[in-house]
């Protein structure tokens, strides 16, 4: 089966729907393997964070997808126009980061220098990952084919994310001091990175065989299977500066009574994090404390957003509608993602712990 929301592989689908930006991006998915560790975890169903609207460029859509540690918020919304635009959200005002040239942007991720990566169209139409510092954006280029995006930077400005070779398959790369370098695969045709640390590993998905895909840790130029929960398919979304790497993976039983699992990994074992009651969840990002953000399905069947710390799984709650996905957290716990409103719009949102 397939993930409903990707923090960042919302990104093909979701990019840039700028010929019809105004749509709510729809998230592909991924999956897992392994020697699977199941923990007897505590869904708490209602917490203590105040739940802030943090608007939109306009339009009735927008999505977070990074935060850094002054709380400096990025993702993308439709403007006034129907277009889809970059943003960064810093001191209750949410401001444009530009373009490449063609219509439609999207940041994924933000340092704590606030430079901020992502994807956005070119002239010519093709997608390409970008890197924007102090006002100016620039093309990252690709590995030769006409699709890059970047997903992930770290403190001293090396970005992850996957583009095309000339043909063929997405590669996970790389991009460091202007160099994109090809991180290759777990034996089979494709990988994508997610995620990267201050220390330059790098975490994402590949698939060692053809019909799944599996988490890996890149470091030191070796890329490991990180395995799974059991089942078939994994894939991994965040990692700290301990090497501890989140992600989801499927369960033994991954018939439908079973499904994908949030996970933490570390130090060669996976343990499964458990749910909010029902069979999916999804971890998109830690921090240097542990604290782990995400998305599970409900009793009610709706995905809520969650923050798992020390066992214990707690739903962040929406902005009055349905359905909330955290999709990434600072060191001070304040988390970012989006949610449905009352009214049934999607709003960028953040989470501060009171």
């Amino acid at each position: 089966m397939r993930r409903p929301v990707l923090k960042a592989l919302a990104v093909l689908a979701t990019i840039l729907a700028a010929s019809s930006c105004s749509d709510a991006p729809v998230a592909p998915a991924v999956q897992p393997r392994g020697s699977p560790r199941a923990s007897a975890l505590t869904a708490q169903t209602t917490a203590s964070y105040k739940l802030e609207d943090l608007g939109t460029l306009g339009g009735g859509y927008s999505v977070a997808y990074g935060i850094n540690s002054s709380g400096h918020v990025v993702g993308y919304s439709v403007t006034a126009s129907g277009c889809c635009s970059a943003f960064m959200w810093k001191a209750g005002v949410m401001f444009d980061l530009g373009s490449l040239g063609g219509t439609g942007a999207t940041a994924t991720a933000i340092n704590s220098r606030d430079d901020v990566v992502g994807y956005a169209y070119t002239a010519a139409g093709e997608t390409h990952g970008f890197l924007w510092e102090q006002g100016v954006m620039s093309d990252l280029g690709s590995l030769g084919g006409t699709e890059a995006l970047a997903l992930a930077i770290n403190s001293t400005g090396e970005v992850a994310g996957f583009s095309n070779p000339p043909s063929g398959w997405f590669h996970a790369f790389l991009w460091r001091k202007g160099v994109m370098t090809d991180l290759g695969t777990l034996g089979g045709v494709t990988s994508t990175a997610t995620g990267i640390n201050n220390a330059g590993h790098v975490v994402g998905y590949s698939t060692p065989l053809s019909s799944v895909d599996h988490a890996f840790l890149w470091k030191d130029g070796v890329m490991t299977d990180l395995g799974t929960l059991g089942g078939p398919n994994s894939v991994a979304f965040g990692i700290n500066d301990r090497d501890q790497v989140v992600g989801d993976a499927d369960t033994a039983d991954a018939s439908g009574s079973s499904g994908p699992h949030a996970f933490l990994w570390h130090d060669g074992v996976m343990t499964d994090l458990g749910t909010l009651g029902q069979a999916y969840s999804f971890a998109t990002a830690i921090n240097s404390n542990g604290m782990v953000v995400g998305y599970s399905l409900t009793h009610s069947f709706y995905y809520h957003a969650f923050v798992w710390s020390d066992g214990v799984m707690t739903d962040l709650g929406t902005l009055g509608g349905n359905f909330s996905y955290a999709q990434a957290l600072n060191d001070a716990g304040q988390i970012v993602g989006f949610s449905t409103t009352a009214s049934e719009e999607t709003h960028a949102v953040r989470w501060v712990k009171q």
